[in-house]
C-alpha cells in the first residue's frame, strides 16, 4: 500500500493539546508524486471545559480574516474528527501525517482524534517538515527554516493561517522536497 502523505495544519486558541482547543483543521493529501488526491477541512467548536490563551487571543486579533474563517460554520469535535477519520480511512494508501512544525500541529489532532473519535489512523508516522529539510540540506536543525530552503521548493501559493490554505501550501513544499531529496538520490 503506497504512503499517502497528509500534510495538516491546525489554528487553534492556545498552544498546548488538551489545555487549548482546536478551531480548524485542513488536510491535503499527496502522492509521492505531488498528485493532490483529496482535501479535508472544518471548523470545531471551542471545548468550554478549556480557556483560549491571551497571547494566541492577542495575535488573533491581528489577523481578523483568518479569524473569521475559522469560526465560520463550526461543528461538534466529534462530528468533525468522525468525519476527518473516515476521510482518512478512504484515502488510496496509508496515512502520513505532515506538518510544519509537527510538534505543534501532531498533538492537537492526536488528542481530539483519540478522545472524540477513539480512532488514529495516523499512529505516530509523522513527518516534520523542518526535520526533513535538515536531512535533506544536511545542516543543523536550527539553519533549515523555510527562509535558508532553496526557492525552487516553494509554489507561488499563499500562507494565509486558513487551515486549510496552509496544508496545501505546506505538502506542496513536502512534495517539492521529496523530488528534490530522491533526485539527488539517483545522481
Amino acid at each position: 500500500m503506497d504512503e499517502i502523505y497528509v500534510s495538516t495544519d491546525v489554528e487553534t486558541d492556545g498552544p498546548v493539546a488538551g489545555r487549548h482547543s482546536m478551531l480548524s483543521i485542513g488536510s491535503a493529501a499527496y502522492s509521492a508524486d505531488k498528485r493532490l488526491l483529496a482535501t479535508f477541512s472544518a471548523n470545531l467548536e471551542t471545548l468550554p471545559e478549556l480557556a483560549a490563551d491571551d497571547a494566541t487571543t492577542a495575535w488573533w486579533a491581528t489577523q481578523p480574516e483568518a479569524w473569521a474563517a475559522c469560526r465560520e460554520n463550526p461543528e461538534p469535535p466529534r462530528v468533525a474528527m468522525m468525519r476527518y477519520v473516515a476521510w482518512l480511512k478512504a484515502l488510496p494508501g496509508k496515512p502520513v501525517f505532515v506538518a510544519y512544525p509537527a510538534a505543534f500541529d501532531f498533538p492537537f489532532v492526536y488528542w481530539y482524534l483519540t478522545r472524540y473519535a477513539g480512532d488514529n489512523p495516523f499512529g505516530f508516522s509523522v513527518i516534520d517538515i523542518k526535520t526533513y529539510a535538515m536531512a535533506v540540506l544536511r545542516r543543523p536543525y536550527r539553519t533549515c527554516g523555510k527562509a535558508s530552503m532553496p526557492p525552487d521548493w516553494f509554489d507561488p501559493m499563499p500562507h494565509t493561517h486558513v487551515a486549510l490554505d496552509d496544508a496545501l501550501e505546506q505538502g506542496a513544499l513536502f512534495c517539492n522536497m521529496l523530488r528534490a531529496n530522491l533526485d539527488a538520490a539517483r545522481g
